[in-house]
């Protein structure tokens, strides 16, 4: 059985949605069980609607909801040990579950599992990857959010991370990589990039194969299976695109209903727009990965309905079926057995980060 921990006071809208997708889940997978945190006297009438999730699932009170606005630093100092947060991370460390889900503040969820779970032990820094459709199929993208103005050991590490993910969910032995840069030509970009680019060249490693840089439009046409890049970047790439989808979307709603001739061309051509919806529906890359860490732990968006949120767990359940962190620790000792300089001169992580 996979077990998986739930915050589920996380996001915009709590219980009333996040039940229902546990519920959902639940139906498809059969070998999944959740540990549910939240307060008694709003989760627990929702989880009287869901019954079949009852009886897989297991509820636990929590004094303390982390909301939305509060900031990092606020949120682990006062929902430590008492937050439906804090309980769901710390049911990873424990290993009561094998994986985390919330869609609680993005920057108290990042705190508060540095400080519960700890990065691998050669990670200076967390990174937050996140699937992203393309014309292909799927890519792995990081950082979208955690590490801002990552170095170039930093985009090293991110790049075996994500080739780690890769390799999970695609079932891929030796997934592509990219640095997202502002060409492809060697001599362009920032120096961190450029010396990446150079270290994973000479690194040669068995579990990645190293494309070189690539542009921001190459992230949807899916020329590697994954792109790398600074949290930075990455967030607003990741924004652009979410909010690119909508807009076209919005755009085809209009023009479908604007005259009586485009609503029985969309009657004929219902078919081709279920499948373009389908194919343009955030929902369905819903849920960022805080990779890194010494356990799996998935960040649903805030404002995520019921099937976003069943995507997100979903997300967790295949990264724990498919051994995600054994794959991560396997590349991270492959690559600093074969390239010991690596480890020399990295900058130490900051306290405030640590504690």
């Amino acid at each position: 059985m996979i077990k998986i921990s739930i915050d589920a006071m996380g996001g915009d809208h709590g219980p009333s949605v996040i039940i229902p997708a546990l519920a959902k889940v639940a139906t498809r997978r059969t070998d999944i069980r959740f540990i549910i945190y939240g307060r008694e006297e709003v989760v627990r009438p929702e989880l009287a609607k869901q019954p079949r999730l009852a009886a897989v699932s297991e509820f636990v009170h929590c004094e303390v909801a982390v909301r939305m606005d509060d900031k990092p630093s606020q949120a682990l100092r006062q929902g430590r040990w008492k937050s439906s947060m804090w309980k769901a991370i710390e049911a990873v460390k424990s290993d009561t579950a094998d994986a985390c889900v919330s869609a609680g503040n993005t920057g108290a969820l990042m705190a508060m599992s540095k400080f519960c779970l700890r990065t691998m032990a050669t990670i200076d820094r967390p990174a937050i990857a996140a699937l992203w459709p393309t014309t292909r199929g799927e890519s792995v993208v990081l950082d979208v959010g955690a590490t801002i103005g990552a170095d170039a050991h930093q985009l090293i590490d991110f790049a075996i991370l994500g080739t780690g993910m890769a390799r999970a969910l695609f079932g891929i032995e030796r997934p592509t990589v990219g640095l997202l840069n502002v060409g492809v030509e060697e001599i362009k970009g920032q120096e961190e990039v450029k010396e990446a680019g150079r270290m994973l060249r000479e690194a040669n490693m068995a579990s990645m194969s190293y494309q070189g840089f690539v542009e921001g439009d190459d992230i949807g046409k899916g020329v590697t299976d994954v792109v790398v890049t600074e949290g930075f970047s990455g967030n607003i790439a990741l924004k652009t695109a979410e909010g690119t989808a909508r807009q076209i979307g919005g755009y085809l709603r209009e023009a479908m209903s604007r005259t009586l001739m485009a609503k029985i061309g969309y009657i004929f051509a219902k078919g081709a727009f279920d499948r373009l919806r389908e194919k343009m529906d955030v929902r369905r890359a819903n849920g960022g990965v805080f990779l890194g860490l010494n356990g799996i732990v998935v960040k649903s968006h805030g404002g995520a309905d019921a099937d976003g949120f069943a995507a997100a767990i979903e997300m967790a359940y295949d990264m724990v079926r498919n051994r995600l962190l054994d794959r991560i620790e396997a590349d991270l000792d492959l690559f600093h057995a074969r390239n010991p300089h690596a480890a020399m001169g990295r900058p130490t992580a900051a306290v405030e980060d640590q504690e």
